[in-house]
């Protein structure tokens, strides 16, 4: 068995992967006419070796790209709708389509004239042909690589495609299983993403889709059909409390202002760690305080780990102290006005920025004195 490299008519169908005896292939590139392998280790030249593919791999590929020609020539009989180009993921295939949106009722009928094709046992042929056969005319293509050589391959569908096409394809649709046309997305120029699994990859959908929905049975104590109307008054909750606990932060902020202004020793630096809280919070503590006569340096987040920080106070201590504390915070941020503040990637050294800034206040103090 020989590995493919090869290309269709829309994609690079991704390469196969396997052994040259017992020596792994990492990729597969096509020249010309030429397979070129990129191994883990040399080879003997000459030797006799053992070609064994990685069948799981080439089997997946197989049936997404036989379910891409199948989806394509269906959507294109039954509604008109072009195919442009489409992608071999691996996790789920896109098709792009030539048409602006495909309605709900399209789509169904579309995924059960395909899954009624699979269960007619419709034979897939490979053609080859030469370059100058009459025959190559009638067959759907978007033209040769221009590095093309030896006859033209052509897969078809019997009575369904007939296609131009150098990738891997089983031989019956019947192999292909099921496909599950998972929905549409709004695609690029005015075009829609057809979103589709075949064969294997729907069992395998099926089976991580019960296991979620275990889990959430577990999680959220209630039937599968329950899901959606249990999360949604979950996140409800969770907005009536984010809600509620912003308007106490920020009678928290209020109080901690008014407990500085009121304290007769606080003298000319404040500072202030929370691990809860965001930049309205500081900005709210700040803005009670008298940051003209009072430099104020506050954080929130981990101790150690990232966070937020704001230095507010007269310009001129702010303006040459904010980028120092910037670099000892290892932060993003920038400052006018009075105010500096930013994101902190680390608080770890945030005693040693208040140290600083407290040796700083105490040396203006002394050049006023």
């Amino acid at each position: 068995m020989a590995f493919q490299c090869q290309r269709d008519c829309y994609m690079k169908e991704p390469d196969d992967h396997g052994l040259i005896g017992d020596v792994p292939v990492l990729r597969v590139t096509r020249q010309g006419p030429e397979a070129v392998h990129f191994v883990t280790s040399p080879l003997e030249v000459g030797q006799e070796v053992q070609v064994k593919v990685d069948w799981e791999r080439r089997f997946d590929h197989m049936q997404q790209h036989s379910g891409q020609h199948l989806i394509t020539a269906l959507a294109d009989t039954m509604f008109g709708y072009k195919t442009t180009s489409w992608e071999l993921g691996r996790q789920r295939s896109t098709i792009e389509l030539d048409t602006p949106c495909v309605k709900p009722a399209q789509l169904q009928d579309l995924e059960e004239a395909i899954n009624e094709k699979i269960r007619a046992h419709v034979p897939v042929t490979v053609q080859l042909l030469s370059i100058d056969d009459p025959a190559v005319e009638k067959v759907r293509s978007r033209g040769l690589p221009e590095d093309h050589a030896g006859p033209i391959r052509i897969i078809d569908i019997e009575g369904i495609d007939a296609n131009m096409c150098c990738g891997t394809h089983v031989s019956n649709l019947s192999h292909l299983q099921v496909i599950k046309l998972l929905g549409t997305e709004k695609g690029k120029k005015n075009k829609t993403n057809l979103i589709f699994l075949a064969g294997n990859r729907v069992l395998k959908y099926a089976e991580k889709s019960y296991s979620t929905e275990r889990s959430l049975v577990s999680l959220l104590k209630t039937g599968p059909d329950e899901h959606v109307e249990a999360v949604d008054k979950l996140q409800k909750s969770v907005k009536l409390l984010q809600k509620t606990n912003l308007s106490l932060l920020r009678d928290m902020a209020v109080l901690i202002a008014q407990n500085c202004k009121n304290n007769p020793q606080g003298g000319n630096f404040f500072s202030l760690h929370k691990k809860e809280g965001d930049n309205e919070f500081m900005n709210i503590v700040a803005n009670e305080i008298n940051t003209q006569e009072t430099l104020v340096f506050l954080t929130v987040g981990e101790e150690k780990g990232p966070g937020l920080f704001l230095l507010a106070g007269p310009s001129r201590p702010v303006a040459e102290m904010g980028p120092r504390v910037l670099e000892m915070l290892q932060g993003k941020g920038a400052g006018k006005n009075g105010r500096f503040q930013g994101k902190a990637n680390s608080l770890a050294r945030r005693a040693e920025v208040e140290a600083l800034l407290q040796q700083y206040c105490n040396h203006l103090t002394s050049e006023e004195e």
